[in-house]
């Protein structure tokens, strides 16, 4: 395909997206059924393009005075991709491209950004979440939006339970990763050029052989904050599809015992090829079916990880449309879901042991006030310095150690943000019960 005819097809994806309400995923993969003749380059042409128009959306129609689909694209290709008007112009003269561009399509192409519009508008955030970003992000909020609207980079763990990060390196070279400035245990690998294929991970031998898991920067730190040693007895409550249970399965050097539980038994299904690659042999599965296995952990947890379902702000990068789709009863549901998931979880922590809250998401309402509201109905539990649990763990460079405790703000839990830290939006607190 030429680039007339994907951009064409780029304004029929995204028209689904909006107008049908479909996931990106679903809406690429149902163009891509109809488009036979489609190439890997093509499809990754399309659903970058799509994904980075959605990621500026608000910006995108602002400037070019519209929020229709083709607007958007269009923008996208200028606002987002840096294209000039004449390689708009020469794609759209080509053989199954949209019409050609209106005057006033062009004029809004080659205007600069508008340096007076709303917060909103500029972090390309939904309107309703003004008072939010303003509760939690201030004078900065539009510099914090603006860095969760750019494609995310990606982020390898080191299994350390197989392999070392320096006899990792040389295999990931053909990756191009690159040392984690974060973590001394994982790479780095630059986001690609929108138009351009991702690598796939799962064909470079060092994945297949569970060398390394591909794991958020962010999501690392934040089970590194549960410090957990080997010998200990975990519990992650929340362990979907065990991202964090495998890091944490690594920290404890195979010893001791993690229970992987969560309420979604097909979720906690998930993890069990993931396990056998990992070569994680102290990982326990406690399904939802049987309450009584679960019932019998109470009171004898080291340490409890609650990962917590959240409204997933903090991924905004990841997954753009889904920004478009939260709507504040979807915040209330997540906030009464947090509150319950968090007192039950902390009835399996055994005196002197911790309780770690996480989520990735950056709203005050599903982080801080949950903690704190926790603490005040709950007198056997006092809140630690995270910076200092992370920084316990050995896990950080002295990069990592400067970005947690930057995110501390003074405070004891820490708040890790893509503009602030290079990582997706994480939230993590810890907790302890009394001996």
């Amino acid at each position: 395909m030429r680039d007339g005819g994907r951009i064409a097809a780029a304004i029929e994806v995204i028209g689904d997206v909006l107008n049908r309400h479909q996931p990106v995923k679903s809406a690429a993969r149902d163009w891509g059924k109809r488009a036979r003749y489609a190439g890997s380059k093509d499809r990754a042409f399309v659903s970058g393009l799509v994904l980075d128009a959605l990621r500026k959306k608000n910006s995108i129609a602002h400037a070019m005075g519209s929020d229709e689909p083709r607007a958007l694209i269009l923008g996208a290709l200028a606002h987002a991709w840096g294209w000039d008007i004449r390689r708009i112009d020469d794609a759209m003269d080509e053989e199954h491209a949209p019409s050609k561009l209106t005057l006033e399509e062009r004029e809004a192409l080659v205007m600069a950004p508008d340096v007076t519009a709303e917060a909103h508008v500029s972090g390309d955030y939904p309107d309703w979440m003004e008072p939010h970003m303003a509760r939690v992000f201030g004078e900065a909020r539009t510099i914090e939006g603006q860095a969760m609207a750019v494609r995310a980079d990606v982020d390898l763990r080191v299994n350390t339970l197989k392999v070392t990060a320096e006899k990792a390196a040389a295999p990931l070279a053909s990756a191009k990763a690159e040392p984690s400035t974060l973590l001394k245990n994982a790479f780095h690998i630059p986001a690609r050029d929108p138009s351009e294929r991702e690598a796939s991970l799962e064909s470079i031998p060092a994945y297949s052989k569970g060398w390394v898991e591909v794991q958020d920067a962010g999501s690392q730190i934040a089970a590194a904050a549960a410090n957990a040693q080997p010998g200990d007895q975990v519990l992650d409550y929340c362990s979907g599809g065990g991202g964090k249970t495998l890091a944490l399965a690594a920290m404890m050097g195979g010893k001791g015992q993690i229970h992987a539980y969560d309420v979604d038994g097909r979720r906690l299904s998930a993890i069990i090829p993931r396990l056998k690659r990992s070569g994680a042999h102290n990982v326990q599965l406690v399904h939802p079916r049987e309450p009584e296995a679960l019932e019998a952990l109470k009171g004898q947890m080291d340490v409890v990880f609650v990962d917590a379902p959240c409204t997933g702000t903090g991924t905004w990068r990841r997954r753009p449309d889904a920004k478009w789709r939260l709507k504040p009863k979807q915040l209330e549901k997540r906030m009464e879901e947090q509150a319950d998931i968090l007192q039950k979880a902390s009835e399996f922590v055994k005196p002197g042991g911790r309780l770690v809250y996480a989520t990735c998401s950056f709203l005050i309402e599903e982080d801080e006030d949950q903690v704190a509201a926790f603490l005040a109905s709950n007198d056997a539990f006092e809140e630690l310095d995270a910076a200092d649990a992370v920084a316990a763990s050995g896990l950080l460079t002295e990069d990592g150690e400067a970005a947690v405790r930057a995110g501390a703000k003074g405070g004891k839990s820490v708040r890790l943000t893509p503009h602030s830290a290079g990582t997706d939006g994480f939230f993590f607190s810890v907790m302890k019960k009394e001996a």
